[in-house]
C-alpha cells in the first residue's frame, strides 16, 4: 500500500503520528521528568508525572521517546504548538534567498554602454543580490586579458559603496569572471525598499492634500 503524504506507515496496522505522545498516551512505567522551567526533576513513575501535570494544570509531553527512560516535560502543549507555528510562519515570511544576477561586458565597451551596465549592477546590489560579471573575449581580444581585468577592477571600484568583490577575476575559457556581493543582506534591502515605497506614497498623498487645500474658492 502506498504511503499517504505526510504520514509514515508501520508494517502492521495504521499510521504513526508525527506528534509527540502526551498525557495518557504515554505508555511507559517511568519517565525522566523535566519541570515547566526546564529544571531536572529526575526519574519518576508515570503516575507521579501525570499527577504533577494535573497539579500544575499542564500537559506531560514526551520530548525524547528513544531515551531510556523516555524524557518528558511539563508544558502547556497547546501554547507550545501555537508559538512554534508562529515562529515558523515568521521565519518563512522573512526568508529571502540571495539571487545571482549576471551582467556581460565586452573588453572594449564604449562609455555609454558601460554606464548602462553599471546602472544595472548598482540596482542588483541595492536589491541585495549577488552579481556575476562576465567579460567576453573574441578573436584577438583573447591575447589581451589585461583589458578585461582592468575593466572589472574599474567596475568594482565604481560600486564599492554597495558591494564587494566576493570572487576575484579569473579566466574561464574565452571569458573572465568576477562575482560581486552586496554589503546588505536581501532582507535588509527588501525592508529598505518597502520603507522607501511607503515614504513616496505618503509624500504623494500629502502633496495631493496640499494642492486641494490651496485651490481658491469660487467667487
Amino acid at each position: 500500500m502506498a504511503a499517504r503524504e505526510g504520514v509514515t506507515w508501520c508494517y502492521r496496522g495504521g499510521p504513526i503520528s508525527a506528534e509527540p505522545r502526551i498525557n495518557d498516551r504515554i505508555r511507559v512505567p517511568e519517565v525522566r521528568l523535566v519541570g515547566p522551567s526546564g529544571e531536572q526533576v529526575g526519574i519518576v513513575p508515570l503516575a507521579k508525572a501525570l499527577e504533577l501535570a494535573q497539579e500544575y494544570d499542564l500537559d506531560l509531553v514526551e520530548v525524547a521517546a528513544n531515551a531510556r527512560p523516555p524524557v518528558c516535560k511539563l508544558m502547556d502543549y497547546g501554547k507550545f504548538k501555537y508559538e512554534s507555528a508562529m515562529k515558523a510562519r515568521e521565519a518563512r515570511k522573512n526568508q529571502a534567498h540571495t539571487v545571482i544576477k549576471e551582467m556581460k561586458l565586452r573588453p572594449k565597451i564604449d562609455p555609454h554602454d558601460y554606464d548602462t551596465k553599471k546602472g544595472h549592477v548598482v540596482r542588483f546590489l541595492k536589491q541585495g543580490d549577488k552579481v556575476k560579471i562576465t567579460i567576453m573575449f573574441r578573436g584577438r581580444e583573447q591575447s589581451r586579458p589585461e583589458l578585461g581585468y582592468r575593466l572589472l577592477q574599474r567596475l568594482a571600484e565604481d560600486v564599492q559603496e554597495l558591494g564587494f568583490v566576493e570572487s576575484n577575476p579569473k579566466q574561464d575559457g574565452r571569458n573572465m569572471i568576477m562575482v560581486l556581493g552586496p554589503h546588505k543582506k536581501k532582507t535588509e534591502a527588501m525592508a529598505e525598499a518597502r520603507e522607501a515605497q511607503a515614504a513616496r506614497k505618503a509624500e504623494r498623498q500629502g502633496g495631493s492634500s496640499a494642492d486641494a487645500a490651496e485651490e481658491p474658492a469660487e467667487a
